[in-house]
């Protein structure tokens, strides 16, 4: 990048015979820049967003949304009652008769 600022400021001094300047830099803080202005817009738009999205946010949440059966807490702990096949009584349990 040196290199290339020096071999250029050499040609310039070449061509003009006059010693050679230096190459004028531009930067973001330059004359030409409002800075004032470049400001000015950014609020605008900022409070347009602003309001953009308390309008949508109004909207979405004003509207219903669907009321659903709450689905089980997990579904692989879902218990099914079913009956022992050898009876409600247990393997292991006498029968008392009366």
């Amino acid at each position: 990048m040196a290199m290339a600022m020096v071999r250029s400021g050499l040609r310039t001094a070449l061509r003009s015979r006059t010693p050679a300047a230096a190459p004028k830099r531009n930067y973001s803080s330059s004359a030409g820049h409002d800075d004032a202005r470049e400001t000015a817009k950014w609020e605008k738009i900022t409070y347009l967003g602003i309001a953009t999205c308390t309008v949508l946010a109004v909207v979405n949440l004003s509207k219903g949304h669907p009321h659903h059966e709450e689905p089980p807490r997990y579904d692989y702990l879902h218990i099914r009652n079913k009956e022992f096949p050898w009876g409600p009584d247990g393997l292991f349990e006498t029968k008392q008769h009366h």
